[in-house]
Formats: C-alpha cells, sequence, structure tokens
C-alpha cells in the first residue's frame, strides 16, 4: 500500500508543479525588446502561371479564406488579394506571401501590361473532375492565381474569364508590426499571425514565456499556430520565421503577463 502511494505521488508531481506554475502571479516590470534580422529581396519573373477571378467587384467573398485572416479589410489586407492553387498554397506555408502579377499574351491584357501586387489569402482548390487546362485551373502542379474581381480587374478585362500571367514574389509592405491575435486559453495557446511583411509568409513560429525557453509552436491551419503549455502569468515573446527565407523576427515581451485571449498586440516587423 505504501508503494503505490508513494508512485501515485511521483506521478502527480509533475502536474501540481505545473499547475502551481500556472497559476503564478503575473511578473511586473517586464521592457518590451524587438530584434528583426534580414530583408525579403524580390524574386524573379515566372511565365508557367494563369490568373482567373473569384466574387464581385466588392470583393466581399474573398473575406475569411483558408489563411484565417478574417475580415481582409479589418486585418488590413483589403480588396487586392489571391487565392493560390494547391501548389503555391503548400498547406498553409503560401499564406501572406506577396505577388506582382501582369497579363501577358492575351487581347484581353491591358495596354501596357500594368501589374498588381496581390497578397495571398485563401486556397484555390483543386477540381478533379475536369482536366488542368479545361476548369481545373487548381489542380496540381498548376501555378495559378484566382484573384479577388477588383485585382483581376487591374491587368485585364473581366470577360476574359482567364488569362496567362507572369509572376514574381516580392516585399510585403506593412505598416506597423506583426500582429498576434491570441485565443484560447491559459493551456491551449492559438495565435492568429497577420499583418507580415518582409517576404509575408510564415515557416514557423516559437514562443517563450517569461518563466519558459522557447517553445515550437505547430501550424493549426493557416496562419494561425498553436501549442499546448501553461503560459499563465507569463509574458509573450514570439520567434518568427519566413517560410520562404531564412530571415527571422523577434518580437519580446509583445503580450503582457495579464494577456486575455481576444487581444490583439503587435510586434516587431520584418
Amino acid at each position: 500500500m505504501e508503494f503505490k502511494r508513494t508512485l501515485i505521488a511521483l506521478l502527480l508531481l509533475p502536474l501540481l508543479v505545473n499547475l502551481a506554475t500556472c497559476w503564478r502571479y503575473p511578473k511586473r516590470g517586464y521592457r518590451p525588446r524587438r530584434a528583426a534580422i534580414g530583408r525579403f529581396v524580390a524574386g524573379p519573373w515566372s511565365n508557367q502561371a494563369h490568373a482567373t477571378f473569384y466574387g464581385t467587384e466588392n470583393a466581399a467573398e474573398t473575406m475569411g479564406g483558408a489563411c484565417g485572416y478574417g475580415n481582409l479589410f479589418q486585418t488590413g489586407y483589403g480588396l487586392h488579394t489571391t487565392a493560390l492553387s494547391f501548389a503555391l498554397f503548400k498547406e498553409g506555408l503560401g499564406c501572406g506571401g506577396c505577388y506582382e502579377i501582369k497579363c501577358v499574351n492575351s487581347p484581353n491584357c491591358y495596354a501596357g501590361n500594368p501589374a498588381v501586387i496581390v497578397t495571398a489569402t485563401n486556397s484555390c482548390p483543386p477540381n478533379w473532375a475536369k482536366p488542368s487546362n479545361n476548369g481545373g485551373w487548381c489542380n496540381f502542379p498548376r501555378q495559378h492565381f484566382d484573384l479577388s474581381k477588383p485585382a483581376f480587374m487591374q491587368i485585364a478585362q473581366w470577360k476574359a474569364g482567364i488569362v496567362p500571367v507572369l509572376y514574381r514574389r516580392v516585399a510585403c509592405q506593412k505598416s506597423g508590426g506583426i500582429i498576434f491575435n491570441i485565443q484560447g486559453n491559459y493551456w491551449w495557446l492559438l495565435v492568429y499571425i497577420t499583418n507580415v511583411g518582409g517576404a509575408g509568409d510564415i515557416g514557423s513560429v516559437s514562443v517563450k514565456g517569461s518563466r519558459t525557453g522557447w517553445i515550437p509552436m505547430n501550424r493549426n491551419w493557416g496562419a494561425a499556430f498553436q501549442v499546448f503549455t501553461c503560459l499563465r502569468g507569463q509574458a509573450l515573446s514570439f520567434r518568427v520565421t519566413s517560410a520562404s527565407s531564412p530571415h527571422t523576427v523577434i518580437s519580446w515581451n509583445v503580450a503582457p503577463a495579464n494577456w486575455q485571449a481576444g487581444s490583439a498586440y503587435s510586434g516587431a516587423q520584418f
């Protein structure tokens, strides 16, 4: 009997320590520090893609989307957005990337081949019931952009439906810092990350409490990342690394020790 009691006590000890840490009174007096490493450089032009559009002129149909950005006006992405084909979306790695696109080799292109810059906010799912060159525009391995209608109308006559395009990755120009929108609870941290400059996309994210080391977060979906650990009463720092470049930005103590789910905090920027 004494052996069983000892065994149970040993098994419960880590849980009790974790709970005690979780409910510790928040620390005060931290000083936010921010650091960014590296800058994104525009890539070369590619001629292997086509563009279509979805929705209407007010882009209402583009709100939300597979990246989790919600209302695109409120999160700063606006009208000029695009859904990416499976080959470009890469299960969420493509979210937030910025592209310069111009119509080419079509009578429906505007004179002078003007370009538009768009941000990836959604996924264009494959349609395997149709051929890749006749309706299955987003089938793998096609590189395809399903633009918002306002963005499409910047480069071509909308009645064309589909046009060949040149495209290249460009730096995302953002005002202010990266936004960390915190959801979940004290034991499950879910963070929606928006307003990312530089390459715009996110390859990995780690979080650090004021009493922990760096903890890797998992991609929940799109640009939302999660971790199952207790961070109650701790100021939170985030380390964000781009998906398409080695650049990293660290936002130190961006969320105060008394952070609450449903709050958004502005950090450093690429």
